[in-house]
C-alpha cells in the first residue's frame, strides 16, 4: 500500500486531477484497510483509462499572475478538519497546487477559507518574489475566494471576537492586502477550479475543473 501511496504521490507533480485523491489515501498509511485499497486500486484504473491525459502549457499564453483558493470546511470525517485547496496560474499555465488537511480544526466555513487563503497568499509572496529576479513584478495578484465572509475579513483591519481564536500567522494576508500585494476576489463557487483540490466531485464539475487547469490529451 506504501509503494502505492508513493508512486501515486510522485504522480501528482504532473497530474494534478489525482492530488487530492492521493493525499486522502496518503493518510491512512499507517494502518490502511481493504477499503483504503480499493480506493487506491480505483486511482491507478482512472490513470489506466486516461494515459494521453498531460499538463499543456501554450506558447501565446499571457503572463499574468492569478490564483484560486478553497476550503472543505469539516471534510474529512475522522476529525472533522478542513482541507485546504489552492492553484496558482501565469495565464493560463498552472504553475503551481497543493491539497492540506488543515493543522487545526476550524469553527465556521470562514475561518476554513480565511486560512486557506492565507496559505495561498504565502505561496503568492514566494512567487512574487522569484519572478522579480528574472524582472517580473506583479501588483494587486488576485486571490479568487467563493466566500464573502473571508473576503470582507482579510479586508477588515479589526479583529473582531469571533475571529479571536484564529492564530495570528494567518492574519498576515490583511497586512499584503492593505500593502497591495493581493486582493481577495469572489468567484462563484462552479466557477472555483480550486474544488477538485478539495472534495470529491461529481462527473461532470472534475472534467470541467481538469480542463480549466489545463490538462488535456496530449499525443
Amino acid at each position: 500500500y506504501r509503494s502505492m501511496i508513493g508512486s501515486l504521490l510522485y504522480l501528482t507533480a504532473s497530474r494534478p486531477d489525482i492530488l487530492f485523491s492521493v493525499c486522502l489515501c496518503a493518510r491512512f498509511q499507517a494502518c490502511p484497510k481493504e477499503s483504503h485499497l480499493h480506493a487506491v486500486k480505483r486511482i491507478f484504473k482512472y490513470l489506466a483509462y486516461t494515459p494521453t491525459l498531460g499538463l499543456w502549457y501554450p506558447r501565446k499564453s499571457s503572463f499574468d499572475l492569478h490564483t484560486y483558493s478553497d476550503a472543505d470546511f469539516g471534510g474529512y470525517k475522522v476529525d472533522r478538519k478542513s482541507t485546504s485547496g489552492t492553484c496558482q496560474f501565469l495565464g493560463n499555465m498552472l504553475i503551481s497546487w497543493f491539497s492540506k488537511k488543515q493543522n487545526s480544526v476550524a469553527l465556521s466555513t470562514t475561518e476554513a477559507e480565511y486560512i486557506a487563503a492565507g496559505s495561498c497568499c504565502a505561496q503568492v509572496m514566494w512567487m512574487k518574489q522569484q519572478l522579480l529576479d528574472y524582472g517580473f513584478t506583479f501588483e494587486k495578484v488576485p486571490i479568487r475566494c467563493d466566500n464573502t465572509s473571508a473576503i470582507c475579513l482579510g479586508k477588515n483591519p479589526v479583529h473582531h471576537s469571533r475571529t479571536k481564536h484564529i492564530d495570528i500567522r494567518y492574519h498576515f494576508i490583511k497586512d499584503h492586502i492593505e500593502k497591495g500585494d493581493i486582493e481577495l476576489v469572489f468567484v462563484p463557487t462552479e466557477e472555483q477550479v480550486a474544488d477538485i483540490f478539495t472534495k470529491p466531485l461529481d462527473e461532470q464539475t472534475f472534467s470541467k475543473f481538469r480542463l480549466e487547469l489545463g490538462l488535456c490529451e496530449i499525443e
